[in-house]
């Protein structure tokens, strides 16, 4: 009887599924696509064009680079199309497309392959590429435009502001509105190409839960923690025009719990370190918009947990199986 047992041997860690690398990527590229049709119908060609221009420019960086390092090449797993598409949905509309370039290479050779490639990058590539853009190009990169399109009249052309976050509070959308991603009067809500409409990010989010590749710990210990943040400092929510909800989820504080927060390799392993990791990213931003002189603090907030994460990971570290506590 014995001698029909195959026994397969190997070390840690053991395949418990069946998903592959280019199967996950895949999953959060359809989750990205209602995000990506609401921003293209609001702001207009330019828009597809910059998510284009993005993915692109990381799939030929890290094409070029594991060619030229002499390395096998791993474009097929997807992996750089979903960090272009989202680089390009925390970029504005109107931002050049040379800036999309410089994010994709710095985020793609300098954040991924320089530190080993996919699976070994501890930061987020895709938020060190607009940290960068935002620290070079700041003008650029806070200049939002408006654009209404889909109808026989036009209401308006091109409407360019800052965000509503540091011009004007009392611009500020209701949740309703930022639901939809625009204003009562038909207008879009000025901001980056995917974050204006929390409900096809919501959509997006629930796809990759019912996938099982996300779970809900870090989104909700994000968006709690905030919610927490502005009850109790009301009055610093008072600069965003009083709207409790709108000041929450204004910016890009929905994208990035949802599909920036969530990614594997920068994350912690444990179920608590996620809740963790989720709580520290949803106090950071709060203290970066009402103390803080920069009106976001999404893209900062991840990353400076992305650095705790290691640290995160070593407390929370579990007990390995049979361990017994020393008298």
């Amino acid at each position: 009887m014995m001698e029909n047992l195959k026994f397969t041997v190997s070390s840690t860690p053991h395949i418990r599924a069946n998903n592959s690398v280019d199967d996950i990527m895949l999953d959060v590229i359809l989750a990205l696509m209602p995000a990506a049709f609401v921003g293209v119908y609001y702001f207009g060609a330019r828009a597809l064009a910059i998510i284009l221009v993005s993915v692109i420019s990381c799939v030929l960086f890290e094409y070029l680079y594991q060619k030229i390092a002499r390395k096998k090449v791993t474009i097929n797993d997807l992996s750089a199309v979903v960090t272009g598409m989202l680089l390009a949905f925390v970029l504005p509309v109107t931002v050049p497309y040379y800036d999309v370039v410089i994010g994709a290479f710095v985020a793609i050779v300098i954040t991924k392959q320089l530190f080993g490639g996919i699976g070994h990058n501890f930061m987020n590539p895709a938020l060190i590429g607009r940290a960068f853009l935002l620290a070079s190009f700041p003008v650029a990169l806070t200049k939002f435009t408006n654009l209404r399109l889909g109808i026989t009249e036009k209401i308006a052309d091109v409407v360019t502001s800052a965000t509503p976050l540091s011009d004007n509070p009392d611009a500020l959308p209701t949740f309703t509105e930022q639901l939809l991603g625009k204003f009562s009067n038909g207008m879009p809500i000025g901001g980056c190409i995917g974050e204006t409409c929390i409900a096809a990010i919501l959509l997006g989010g629930a796809y990759l839960v019912i996938r099982r590749v996300i779970s809900l710990r870090i989104p909700l210990s994000y968006l709690i923690t905030m919610v927490v943040m502005a009850l109790l400092f009301k009055g610093r929510v008072d600069i965003f025009g009083g709207n409790t909800l709108g000041a929450v989820f204004s910016g890009g504080v929905c994208f990035g719990a949802f599909f920036m927060a969530t990614d594997y390799v920068t994350t912690p392993t444990t179920r608590l370190g996620q809740i963790i990791f989720g709580v520290g990213c949803g106090f950071l931003t709060s203290v970066i918009r009402f103390w803080g002189g920069y009106p976001e603090g999404v893209t900062y907030a991840i990353l400076f947990m992305n650095v705790l994460t290691p640290l995160i990971d070593k407390w929370i570290k579990p007990k390995a199986f049979g361990f017994v506590k020393n008298a």
